[in-house]
């Protein structure tokens, strides 16, 4: 592990007009193991349709590198499976490298809805040290409130794991904001992180939705591309800095564009604070 990054606490950023030290911390990062992980990148621009942008590589290694570049001290990964069988060796992937990061990343495990034993899926991610779970209804291709589904939000509810949710798409009727409102309602101790500002190509939609629900945070990932400063304002003034975290959704976004694009919202240094690092250190139990 690069001694630089392990020893960066902070990021010098410019807020308002004046150079101070503030930590970053990434909430929506995809990795994949080294031999296949071009691959899925590959897979995932393929099913956006190519996404408009020059992509990483996906490995830890360029997460790692790429994150010490643009200032980002820690980081949330994730990956998906595609099928019930991929479950555990992704959580197990996941797990080892959470463990070799020396203290840079927490993890999130998958979990699939057709799965068998869907409480033992969640037992073995407890017992690997993965912090909670990460979905993709679209691409896993079920409802999220899908009977099976609503029975992984179930158990996350009971144990208090949050579980990150993609939320969202146009083109598709799996995660749209009328559904991920019955799961809300549904399951109101859930810690239901909307990724993609609560949804994704239907960001105006999902605000007028799902903002009133206080069991909901959301992530920035893979949305400044198409939002203007002004929409962004907007959704952060909607849900409320509070409830807003910072995520890039690597490996499919330059890191510090994300970063500067927050940064052109001329927001209090108490709200920057809340989505940099604070939001996710406070529901992660990150120290």
């Amino acid at each position: 592990m690069n001694g630089q990054l392990r020893s960066r606490k902070a990021s010098q950023i410019s807020l308002k007009g004046k150079i101070q030290m503030i930590r970053i911390i990434d909430s929506h990062c995809h990795i994949y193991p080294d031999g296949i992980a071009l691959k899925a990148v590959n897979a995932v621009d393929h099913f956006y349709d190519k996404l408009p942008t020059c992509h990483y590589d996906g490995t830890v290694a360029t997460l790692l590198s790429s994150g010490k570049e643009a200032g980002i001290s820690h980081f949330i990964v994730h990956s998906v499976a595609t099928s019930p069988q991929q479950v555990s060796r992704i959580n197990q992937f996941l797990a080892r490298s959470v463990a070799e990061s020396e203290g840079h990343f927490t993890g999130l495990g998958t979990m699939h809805p057709e799965s068998e034993d869907l409480k033992g899926d969640l037992r073995e991610i407890m017992a690997l040290g993965l912090k909670g779970i990460k979905i993709h209804p679209d691409i896993q291709k079920f409802p999220v409130d899908s009977p099976s589904a609503m029975r992984i939000f179930e158990l996350c509810e009971d144990q208090g794991l949050p579980i990150c949710v993609h939320t969202g798409d146009y083109r598709y009727d799996y995660s749209n904001p009328s559904r991920v409102e019955r799961v809300l309602k549904a399951f109101p101790r859930l810690k239901f992180i909307g990724a993609h500002f609560g949804g994704w190509s239907v960001w105006k939609e999902a605000l007028n939705k799902l903002s009133d629900y206080p069991n909901l945070t959301v992530d920035t990932s893979s949305s400044f591309f198409w939002l203007t400063l002004d929409q962004t304002r907007e959704l952060v003034k909607g849900y409320g800095p509070e409830r807003v975290m910072f995520g890039t959704d690597y490996p499919f976004w330059p890191q510090k564009q994300d970063i500067d694009h927050l940064l052109k919202l001329d927001l209090s240094d108490e709200d920057y604070e809340e989505i940099f690092w604070k939001n996710v250190t406070d529901l992660f139990h990150i120290s």
